[in-house]
């Protein structure tokens, strides 16, 4: 089994609170993936280690079994380790166009002249309207993201993430604050994502999980609780009392 992603034995402590606890993950390459676990589990300080945001107190992450623990954020994106995030991160100012044209431009190292590039590349902008394509953005590309509806905004940090040609993408609770009646768009777009693409999703909306994953961990109090299918999770009765709300703790 070739790994894409791989943590080992991970642990971050703020003095004298252990935040993630001995993870050990082990992602086989396209997988589908779900973190899922209570408030407080960790999960955010999970990603945010995968990422390099934070650095470890101990243990390794491997990304296609190169040790990425001293790398930056900027590296590992660059090596194929991108994220979304709970909150968009997205220039309310720029059009969905010139969103993603920037994304492309700084994955090729040109994002200091990237309105020049999208305008005069051909291939850069092809690229830009297959990534809009794909998440049903075309008719809105020339509008700021500020004036685009949230699930639209959601859509486009999304977007913005695939056009970073990532191995492994991170989905930070893409269906947050979403209106209900707009997130079936995000359920179509996360199930739609390249094959060869690894993705974890980390998430809230157990329809949501239930509906895209292939596998799913249980984080509780920074450990893993337990890993599985989409069956077993729903079938242990210890997720079942710490998390889906049924039984005793």
């Amino acid at each position: 089994m070739t790994l894409a992603l791989e943590t080992r034995g991970l642990m971050k402590s703020f003095g004298g609170l252990i935040a993630t606890n001995d993870v050990s993950l082990q992602l086989p390459k396209g997988a589908r993936h779900a973190l899922i676990g209570p408030n407080g589990a960790g999960k955010t300080t999970l990603i945010n280690l995968l990422t390099g945001v934070l650095t470890p107190t101990s243990g390794e992450i491997l990304l296609d079994g190169r040790d990425i623990g001293s790398l930056g954020v900027e590296q590992r994106v660059g090596l194929g380790l991108t994220r979304t995030f709970q909150i968009n991160q997205l220039f309310p100012d720029l059009t969905a166009i010139e969103t993603v044209a920037l994304a492309v431009s700084e994955r090729q190292g040109r994002g200091g002249d990237w309105w020049r590039r999208v305008g005069t590349k051909g291939k850069v902008l092809d690229e830009v309207i297959e990534v809009l394509d794909r998440f049903d953005l075309t008719d809105r590309m020339t509008e700021q993201t500020r004036y685009l509806p949230y699930g639209k905004q959601r859509l486009l940090e999304i977007a913005v993430a695939l056009a970073t040609k990532p191995r492994v993408l991170l989905l930070d609770e893409p269906a947050a604050g979403v209106p209900e009646g707009e997130r079936e768009e995000i359920l179509a777009a996360v199930a739609d994502l390249p094959k060869d693409v690894t993705v974890v999703l980390i998430e809230h909306d157990m329809d949501l999980v239930f509906r895209f994953a292939e596998s799913i961990s249980v984080l509780v109090a920074g450990a893993v609780l337990t890993e599985g299918t989409v069956e077993e999770i729903k079938a242990d009765p210890r997720v079942k009392a710490v998390y889906l709300g049924e039984g005793d703790v």
